[in-house]
């Protein structure tokens, strides 16, 4: 007999191929092991499981998915979910094996499904029978019960309000340049708007500016800025709409000079006596709210009258005040454990507390603002796995304090809401990645695509001797090793790991250093058998290490920390450590310093300050240190022969990378943003060397824009 379909059991959990998938829990696993899978493709593999074999429309995966009313641009956020399904499933458009693309029509589920967990409706029949059965001999009192079951089922309907519809999402600008909002780097983009025009940080080639468009059409046009706001994020906007409090974030420092912007033409001037890592205004219009170290503190315009507020429980940031001027509410970020968190101060600085304490684990709330009338709060959760919207209801009193609500549910990321005077409109980043990996052509400079089987990769790494990499996978952050040929594969590593920002094969091919994080715990290093295995982190510490280097025996690890911009508390320096003996010994002379790269011989070591304003170079044989260059330099990487190192200078315009001979030697342009043409990059990084040191990177090309919903219309 052939087994029930999917669709007529209303199955809870089905197989086809190695994989399983449990429709309920929302959960993938191949060969038992969990495959992550956002939430949106999760649901397009679920629309198409429940019809197997048939052709499913576009129309109805827009309704079942996004919902009819949904106005994001629905093709291009489809194409992204079927291509992160088909990435998760290792499935292909030109041959297929799961999901079968019909042009024009829509998609079909080919392979053979079994259903696994079917709901039995029988069981279900026969408990509605007991249920009934018990009613009825309940006598005369069920009517009664069944009457103030319905009373309070009414008021529980007015209190809540009618069922919530989907928002109306609607686009503001169309560039797709805007600077996301990245916590990982403590890069928090914001942006401002008087209702009529909106304020937020652009991208042009490869270097933030600030900008202004026009709700109305999406228009955008930069303002002129001193050379030392190099790269400018907004505080906030005055209460009146004519200026802007910015500061400057490439900066190793957290605390920044705060400048004063007119929005509607005239000077920058910078506010005297005052260094901060954020600020807002106040609701006088006249005064700031300044954040400096643990301390929030209010000062005039023009620097003066300077009193302190509050002590915060970590350096806050993202300072928005409600608009009867009774509370202030800001976000404290936790850089050991990658966590945000919302917190609030009554106006004379008292009842601190935080506002949403355990409603996620980990916390990551951030970045909040009042409507204009204060009923509703605004902010940013990744609760369920992605940045998104969500609002707290503050008014009427008999609503407030009730569980957030979300406002937007993919298929972008959303992030960074900000309010606009006198509406219930909001707006918000709505970003959605896309990176390529490219590697220099020889003799030439230009870039190609790296290798074919690499072209799911996010970060790739060669092995010493050219035989082997490995390389993160972009759709789900998983860490794979193969031959350069793509042959012989096996992923290494998974969840729980959230992000791999580097890693480092050892001198013998044998194993590789990872560094890596794991949701609210602090970025660690991990060392991994090339042929899979366990992780086991290096050091049993509660804080931050980076960017792992093998000395050439393999018998050690020289590593350093992160630098964390909002966090100068703990001493920084560069160690190393025996892998044998687990002794740990500080470097002389890398008080301050970061990033190390140890030579392939072992005799130069090379590292950055903190405010990677140069490259320093360790003799290692007579302790000497010298300074190679004073450019901004990023992700130094050694030539196979050691007499080079290359960097990029993240600082400059283009990013350019140069390599610079050893041990003094000048710096030689290789590349810049423009070499990579006719890829459209708006941002790309160096991450390693391929055989032949030819420089590879990964050209990231994010579709950015401003997005707007209107809390009163659905």
């Amino acid at each position: 007999m052939a087994s029930p379909s999917v669709h007529e059991t209303a199955a809870r959990k089905v197989q086809f191929g190695i994989f399983d998938a449990d429709l309920k829990a929302g959960e993938l696993r191949r060969s038992g092991v969990r495959v992550r899978l956002q939430s949106q493709p999760f649901k397009l593999l679920t629309v198409l499981l429940e019809h197997p074999g048939e052709v499913v429309s576009r129309e109805t995966l827009q309704q079942e998915i996004w919902g009819a009313e949904t106005t994001v641009d629905f093709d291009h956020s489809l194409g992204i979910a079927v291509n992160k399904l088909r990435e998760a499933l290792g499935d292909s458009a030109e041959n297929p094996r799961f999901v079968e693309t019909l042009a024009r029509r829509g998609y079909r589920f080919i392979a053979p499904v079994k259903v696994v967990d079917p709901v039995a409706p029988s069981a279900n029949a026969e408990v509605s029978s007991q249920i009934a059965h018990k009613g009825l001999a309940a006598g005369w009192w069920f009517a009664g019960a069944l009457a103030v079951v319905s009373l309070l089922l009414t008021i529980y309907i007015v209190v809540r309000g009618p069922a919530r519809k989907p928002y109306r999402v609607a686009q503001v600008t169309f560039s797709g340049h805007v600077l996301t909002n990245d916590l990982d780097v403590e890069n928090f983009s914001s942006s401002a708007s008087d209702g009529t025009r909106v304020y937020f940080s652009h991208m042009d080639n490869g270097n933030p500016v600030l900008a202004v468009a026009l709700v109305a059409n999406g228009e955008i046009s930069d303002f002129n800025l001193p050379s030392e706001i190099s790269a400018p994020l907004i505080g906030s906007l005055s209460p009146d709409g004519s200026q802007l409090v910015v500061r400057s974030h490439l900066q190793a420092d957290p605390e920044q000079p705060l400048w004063i912007v007119p929005t509607l033409g005239g000077n920058a001037r910078r506010v005297p006596n005052v260094l901060a890592h954020d600020a807002t205004w106040m609701p006088d219009g006249h005064h700031l709210l300044v954040a400096n170290g643990n301390n929030l503190s209010v000062v005039s315009e023009e620097g003066g009258d300077l009193r302190k507020l509050v002590s915060t429980p970590g350096l806050a940031f993202w300072l928005r005040w409600s608009p009867d001027g009774k509370r202030v509410r800001f976000t404290v970020r936790d850089p050991e454990r990658q966590t945000s968190e919302l917190w609030e101060a009554w106006a004379d600085g008292s009842h601190l507390h935080p506002l949403l304490p355990g409603w996620s684990q980990p916390a990551s709330e951030c970045c909040g603002s009042w409507t204009s009338d204060g009923e509703e709060f605004v902010f940013q959760s990744s609760r369920g796995g992605h940045p998104n919207i969500w609002a707290l209801r503050e008014k009427p009193w008999y609503l407030a304090g009730r569980e957030p609500h979300q406002i937007t549910n993919g298929p972008l990321d959303y992030a960074a809401p900000s309010t606009a005077p006198g509406s219930e409109r909001i707006f918000f980043i709505g970003n959605t990645a896309q990176f390529e990996l490219l590697r220099a052509v020889p003799k030439s400079p230009s870039f190609t695509g790296i290798d074919q089987n690499l072209s799911a990769a996010a970060l790739a790494q060669y092995s010493p001797d050219g035989k082997w990499v490995a390389w993160l996978n972009a759709a789900d952050n998983s860490l794979w090793r193969s031959r350069t040929d793509g042959s012989e594969r096996v992923e290494l590593a998974g969840p729980p790991l959230r992000t791999i920002f580097t890693m480092r094969w050892s001198p013998d091919d044998r194993q590789l250093a990872v560094m890596a994080e794991v949701p609210g715990k602090p970025w660690k290093i991990y060392l991994i058998d090339a042929d899979g295995g366990k992780l086991d982190p290096i050091l049993n510490e509660d804080r931050n290490e980076a960017d792992p280097s093998w000395t050439p025996d393999g018998k050690s690890i020289v590593f350093g920390r992160p630098p964390d911009r909002m966090d100068n508390s703990q001493p920084k320096a560069i160690y190393e450590l025996s892998l044998e003996t687990k002794a740990l010994t500080e470097v002389p002379g890398s008080r301050g310093l970061f990033s190390p790269r140890l030579s392939p011989d072992g005799r130069y070591l090379v590292a950055m300050p903190m405010d990677q304003h140069a490259l320093l170079l360790l003799d290692r044989t007579s302790g000497h240190w010298t300074t190679l260059t004073t450019d901004g330099v990023g992700d130094p990487t050694w030539s196979h022969d050691g007499r080079y190192v290359y960097y990029q200078d993240f600082l400059a315009a283009g990013k350019p990378i140069y390599r610079i001979a050893v041990p003094a030697g000048k710096p030689e342009q290789v590349a810049t943003i423009k070499n990579l043409l006719p890829v459209a990059a708006t941002d790309y990084r160096l991450i390693g060397l391929a055989p032949g040191d030819l420089p590879i990177v990964t050209a990231r090309t994010p579709v950015v824009n401003l997005y707007s919903v209107d809390l009163n219309e659905k």
